[in-house]
């Protein structure tokens, strides 16, 4: 059997993957959580082989949750399962450790496969989002601009956002107006904005 802890914070979709999930003879559903922060506590407790991780959850998203399991339980490899099909987030992703990547438009079999392959020791990326961000490229933006970029999309200002990530006033400016070139727009708030949109923060 395949242990699959599944992590998403909308509970009717969470119950729907698992019930979906339970249907197939070799997979059992071990555990279900709504947050990020739950995550790493219920996987030590329940030793799941796959851990299907939403992106966008409370606490701490499906990106970071990645990275952290990744360090803490080896043997549990990860699977991304997110409404949100973008480049960037497929990047990072990948990044922090995932094996898997799906789209949650994607047909049940998919995922099915995903997680199967997955355990398997494969890797599985839906394929019209590994078009598109092989086509899209990587990010242009550097961490720090990343780390600016997303401060501002809060509203802050440069003060605020210099004393939050303990930079000076002049290197917020100049992170600020790096991420405004690259994003090839005019105010920090569209730049925060189409970064959001390509999940690059």
């Amino acid at each position: 059997m395949i242990r699959v802890l599944l992590a998403d914070d909308q509970a009717l979709v969470r119950g729907a993957l698992a019930a979906m999930l339970r249907m197939e003879s070799d997979l059992d559903v071990v555990a279900e959580v709504g947050s990020g922060t739950e995550v790493l506590a219920v996987a030590r407790r329940t030793a799941p082989d796959i851990a299907l991780l939403d992106v966008q959850m409370p606490g701490r998203d499906g990106i970071e949750v990645t990275g952290q399991l990744r360090r803490a339980l080896p043997a549990c490899r990860v699977v991304i399962c997110t409404t949100f099909g973008r480049p960037g987030y497929l990047s990072r992703a990948m990044t922090a450790g995932a094996a898997g990547f799906v789209v949650k438009d994607s047909r049940p079999e998919q995922l099915i496969n995903a997680i199967r392959r997955v355990h398997a020791g494969l890797r599985f990326v839906d394929p019209a989002l590994a078009a598109e961000s092989l086509a899209a490229g990587a990010s242009p933006l550097t961490d720090r601009e990343a780390d600016v970029l997303r401060a501002a999309a809060g509203g802050g200002t440069v003060a605020e956002i210099a004393t939050a990530l303990g930079l000076s006033h002049g290197t917020v400016r100049n992170h600020l107006s790096a991420a405004i070139g690259k994003t090839e727009t005019r105010t920090r708030v569209e730049a925060a904005r189409i970064a959001e949109t390509n999940g690059w923060l």
